[in-house]
């Protein structure tokens, strides 16, 4: 049995809140990130690492050292990181002669890959590069994806949800417009994956809403996807399965419209309309023929007598 199979029990009050964090939960923590550098990573490679790891910052953990790991032959290494670090995305970083400047992104299920995507870098633009303004850390960003790829190939919709997982940062109930000061943009087209960062400036319009434009501040990758190891729909469907606390109670009598109009439906016992009070007018009181017809005899005329 691994050390860190073994069922440990706190022996101090701070490890007690360490082990509760990393317990079970109907709502997830935000999820952390584990940039590794493998043994043979060049100065492009490390770039890159560093400059994702500033963008995803304080939602990842990078490591210095050089770890000898090949993630497709061997995962047990990657497996150890995951569990020690309570990361469950993954970026590693290597550089050789037959794949040059390679990248492999990926996901854990349990402590267990769950997908795997190789990349490899043929162009590169630092944060240092682009001498504009940046992000303060933290900032949640924007994610658009552009391209029919990302929806029409099964590969490339893996990678997308896989680049949602790793970007998207914290679960937040309100957003402030000023808030929305990142924007990352990733496009499909001609077999290649170009991601782009920018900074929303709000610039004076004249009215109430702000003009909007993008800065480019950097990093700039284009990509093209090489190995890849996607999880079977079986595994993965479980991997989305989500506790029956979670899910919605379907509550009855009440639907939606297109338009998202919510409409209820009331059931009530049949009413007798004619016994309803209703607003004391003039023009709403019965004649004297009526309430001698609802009677159900006929009132005989008075005959005038001759003077």
């Amino acid at each position: 049995m691994e050390a860190l199979d073994r069922v440990v029990k706190p022996k101090t009050k701070r490890a007690k809140r360490f082990l509760e964090k990393r317990e079970p939960k109907l709502k997830e923590n935000t999820k952390n990130a584990m940039l590794i550098k493998g043994g043979n990573a060049n100065l492009t490679v490390t770039e890159v690492l560093k400059d994702i790891y500033a963008v995803k910052k304080p939602f990842a953990v990078l490591y210095k050292k050089k770890n000898i790991t090949r993630p497709f032959e061997d995962q047990t290494s990657l497996e150890f990181f995951s569990k020690k670090s309570d990361c469950s995305l993954f970026l590693f970083g290597s550089h050789n002669k037959k794949r040059p400047n390679n990248l492999i992104i990926g996901r854990m299920f349990d402590y267990h890959v769950l997908d795997m995507i190789e990349l490899g870098i043929e162009k590169f633009v630092s944060l240092k590069d682009v001498k504009n303004s940046k992000c303060p850390e933290g900032t949640k960003p924007m994610l658009i994806f552009a391209g029919d790829m990302f929806d029409v190939n099964e590969e490339y919709r893996r990678l997308k949800s896989l680049l949602i997982d790793f970007f998207r940062g914290p679960s937040v109930p309100n957003i402030r417009l000023a808030g929305l000061e990142c924007v990352l943009h990733f496009t499909a087209v001609d077999g290649k994956i170009y991601m782009r960062s920018y900074k929303v400036l709000l610039k004076k319009s004249g009215c109430k809403i702000p003009r909007i434009e993008l800065e480019e501040m950097g990093p700039s990758l284009d990509l093209v996807m090489r190995r890849t190891h996607l999880a079977s729909d079986d595994l993965y469907k479980l991997s989305l399965k989500q506790p029956k606390a979670l899910k919605p109670k379907k509550k009855k009598n009440i639907s939606h419209d297109v338009f998202g109009t919510t409409y209820g439906r009331i059931h009530m016992q049949k009413q007798d309309l004619s016994k309803l009070q209703t607003r004391k007018m003039k023009g709403l009181k019965k004649r004297p023929a009526e309430k001698s017809t609802e009677d159900g005899g006929v009132s005989p005329k008075k005959s005038k007598s001759a003077s």
